[in-house]
This record gives C-alpha cells, structure tokens and sequence, in this order.
C-alpha cells in the first residue's frame, strides 16, 4: 500500500492487488469482504455502496477505458463530534476499481489515525496469506 498525493493536495492511500493474489473474484466479492468488516467493528457504521461506474455511464460521462467496475462502499467511524466542521470529512470510504488483471483500491488519509489502521488492515488483509 502507498500513499500519495491526489492532484497535488489529497492524501490517497493506493493498493494495487493482482487478481491471483486475492480470493476475491469481482468487485462484488470485496464489497461483500469490507461489508463484514465494517459489520466487525461496532464503531463504524455501514452507510451504503455506490457504483460511480454505473453513474458515470448513465450520464454519458468520461470513463478510462481499462476500468472494468468501480464502487464506493461507504462508512463513518464517527467516534466524536468535536465540531461542525468535522462533518466535511465524513463519512469516509473505500474505492474499489476493477482494471481487468487487478484490482485498485483507494481511500482518503482520515484525520483519525485509528480510522486510518482500521481501513488499511481492511485493504492489507485482501491479499492471500503468503
């Protein structure tokens, strides 16, 4: 997993995972995986999954053509409310490509370190046991 930065000022965690380094057949297979492990954690709360791909072509927008499938599936840990303003980086999610030989998945840093370990345990935890 790395992390970048998105047009030079968002904090995107990457991981690239080979289909053969995966259990997970499709993209519906992960959304299921990330489903039980949000379910897992009684601090995050499962909000919904959206498929920007399907979005994206409805309305006759641009879509590299390499991408297969691509979802949202979306969350909040919400563990405080310090502030209104907080509510600008919520809820969080994990976006979920198919590109044909691999999947991509990314998801932007939380301004919450435990959000953060939570969400690339999820992503790590993709790949087969070596």
């Amino acid at each position: 997993m790395k992390q970048t930065l998105l047009q030079e000022k968002y904090p995107v965690f990457v991981a690239e995972i080979g289909k053969q380094e995966t259990d997970c057949k499709n993209v519906e297979d992960i959304v299921a995986y990330l489903k039980d492990k949000i379910a897992e954690n009684a601090k995050v709360q499962f909000i919904g999954v959206f498929d920007h791909h399907a979005h994206t072509t409805r309305i006759g927008g641009e879509i590299n053509p390499d991408i297969k499938a691509a979802v949202d599936v979306i969350f909040c840990f919400g563990i405080a409310l310090p502030n209104p303003q907080v509510l600008a980086v919520r809820p969080r999610a994990i976006g979920i490509a198919d590109m044909g030989d691999k999947f991509v998945l990314s998801f932007m840093e939380a301004p919450m370190k435990p959000a953060n370990e939570a969400m690339e345990a999820w992503v790590k935890g993709l790949r087969k046991a070596a």
